[in-house]
């Protein structure tokens, strides 16, 4: 697999950059953990996402989720041994690390992270947004539920000192999160806005439609990155299911990105290609004769019909440079009417 490539604060894609997330859908296990980035893998996403965090970092010991996210987290030699099975079985395949203190960011830039997402929650948290800028990779910032101010602030932040490249990261997890509270129009005003690549981070509930149609839609609208869950099994209704893709789902979907991909084109006129002149001389009508028309005949509208013909001729638009004209030669019905037949 060939990485996708990427540089700069502004777009420079190639093809839109598929993130799998995988969230907490190993459930505490590296070897289902190995699953989900083989599903990843084999799809072609082109970078596969770890959560990596220290639950006596971020949760307070009193706090209900303290004993899930103790259950949920892989050891460092876990996330060692992930690292090193990604690097040899998919080398393609960028690591993003999302990282929720500044001891996991030391960690997985040490181990060799390519990218690191930052959750919305500490998108005001001068102290992970410094340390996340020292490393100099490239942040993706997730910006859901956040005001202008807020963005604005972070980016400011993160420049200070330093120039690492930003995505914003557009969306919200709402378990799952229903399309009509998305407002995916607000995309493209924060790409106006910041002049960055922007991304959508899509929730939608993995065995509805709208987890396909909902990223295309994103696609359509110009967003250069879609991140989109993986679970080993959703069936499983395992941590962080529910907005995930089955590893066979997430080829379809990875499918479904490149097709987008191949008929998004070019945005600007173009010298017609192949395909395009093909249909052009199969659709366009041409100026044929009505009836046989001997030679020395002069031409009027009578003489003449607009018909599709196996070859392109001249176009309706010229019937005015035709009629009146003196033909050269015999012509049969519905032989198109070429410039050297006529004087």
């Amino acid at each position: 697999m060939t990485a996708r490539t990427f540089s700069g604060t502004r777009s420079s894609f190639d093809q839109t950059y598929v993130i799998a997330e995988m969230a907490c859908s190993h459930e505490g296990d590296p070897g289902l953990a190995r699953k989900i980035i083989d599903g990843a893998g084999k799809a072609g996403a082109d970078a596969v996402q770890f959560q990596i965090w220290d639950h006596r970092e971020i949760v307070v010991p009193h706090h209900p989720d303290s004993p899930m996210m103790r259950k949920l987290q892989l050891s460092d030699d876990d996330w060692l041994g992930l690292r090193d099975y990604v690097r040899e079985r998919y080398p393609g395949m960028h690591i993003v690390a999302c990282v929720y203190e500044p001891k996991s960011v030391r960690f997985a830039d040490g181990f060799g992270a390519d990218a690191f997402k930052l959750h919305s929650a500490d998108l005001s948290n001068p102290l992970m947004l410094k340390c996340l800028a020292d490393t100099g990779k490239r942040i993706d910032l997730s910006i859901g539920g956040s005001t202008l101010e807020e963005i604005e602030k972070a980016i400011e932040t993160i420049r200070i000192g330093s120039d690492p490249t930003i995505w914003l990261m557009f969306g919200m997890q709402l378990f799952p999160t229903m399309p009509e509270v998305l407002n995916l129009r607000y995309m493209t005003k924060l790409k106006d806005l910041f002049e960055l690549p922007v991304g959508y981070q899509d929730h939608t509930a993995g065995d509805a439609p709208g987890a396909f149609h909902v990223p295309a839609a994103a696609m359509g609208m110009g967003v250069e990155i879609v991140e989109k869950h993986i679970t080993h099994d959703r069936s499983f209704k395992g941590v962080d299911h529910e907005a995930a893709l089955n590893p066979s789902e997430f080829v379809s979907f990875v499918k479904m990105v490149r097709d987008i991909d191949a008929a998004m084109g070019l945005s600007v006129p173009h010298p017609f290609t192949e395909a395009e002149e093909r249909y052009r001389n199969y659709s366009k009508k041409s100026i044929v004769c009505a009836r046989d028309i001997h030679v020395g005949t002069i031409l009027s509208s009578d003489d003449l019909r607009f018909m599709r013909s196996p070859e392109l001729g001249l176009q309706p638009d010229q019937l005015e440079a035709v009629v009146g004209r003196t033909v050269l030669r015999s012509l049969v019905a519905h032989e198109i009417v070429s410039p050297k037949d006529i004087r």
